[in-house]
């Protein structure tokens, strides 16, 4: 990998593609896209994206991107900012099977950053492995607008706020887990996506599973990216044969 980008959301989806595109590029050492044989989108608005020459959902870019991170996978966990999905993949990065949920905020980097300000903990506080309490605050709503003014409740009644924190990642780590298991859980796991930074939740979640969630080597929030370019290539590397 010879460039890459992470940026905040521009407003609008070629807004965004165009900023990252143009800091990967300037990574990479090249003046533009012109440059580049193939690109693939991926994401929410990649069908926007006038310079791809193909577009693949993330699911697919996911499981091939994590497979080439580390091809002893066979279980993604995706959790991004506005979904979450889990992808069973064969040994070539392929996908067996999947499960979505994308109906709601609940457990997505929308929610675990509206509860971080309703703590006034950042993210950072939600993901420190110290502050997750031995007694998990019970957290009955799935809904981020109700969990927010649970959490606030149980914040005014004197819960403390390392149990709050416990009981939010093992909440979303319960409801993760029952979309692993209508999959079919088959080690080896890793998660992917911004919320796979949540060392909390990651914690949460292999309690819950009873298993490892193993460390991608490198940046997880990459794999899609990773996923559409390993398509471009392959793909490139077909009409030349």
């Amino acid at each position: 990998m010879i460039g890459s980008a992470v940026l905040s959301g521009q407003g609008h989806p070629v807004k965004t593609a165009d900023a990252v595109m143009d800091k990967a590029l300037a990574e990479a050492g090249l003046a533009s896209v012109e440059e580049i044989d193939n690109v693939v989108s991926t994401g929410y608005g990649r069908l926007n994206i006038t310079y791809a020459t193909e577009n693949l959902s993330e699911i697919a870019c996911h499981g091939k991107g994590a497979h080439w991170m580390d091809p002893s996978l066979r279980t993604v966990i995706d959790i991004g900012g506005q979904d979450c999905k889990v992808i069973s993949i064969s040994q070539d990065g392929s996908v067996v099977e999947f499960a979505m949920n994308d109906r709601c905020a609940a457990g997505t980097g929308r929610f675990f950053e509206s509860i971080a300000r309703a703590l006034c903990c950042g993210l950072d506080g939600l993901s420190d492995l110290e502050r997750q309490g031995e007694n998990p605050a019970k957290i009955t709503h799935q809904c981020t607008v109700f969990a927010e003014s649970e959490v606030i409740t149980l914040v005014n009644e004197g819960e403390s706020m390392d149990n709050i924190i416990s009981g939010i990642n093992t909440s979303v780590a319960k409801r993760v887990s029952a979309m692993v298991r209508r999959v079919g859980l088959v080690d080896n796991v890793a998660m992917t996506g911004g919320c796979s930074k949540n060392l909390g939740l990651a914690k949460a979640l292999a309690k819950s599973l009873k298993t490892e969630i193993h460390s991608l080597p490198g940046d997880p929030q990459l794999a899609g990216a990773i996923g559409a370019a390993v398509f471009a290539r392959e793909k490139l590397a077909a009409s030349a044969a």
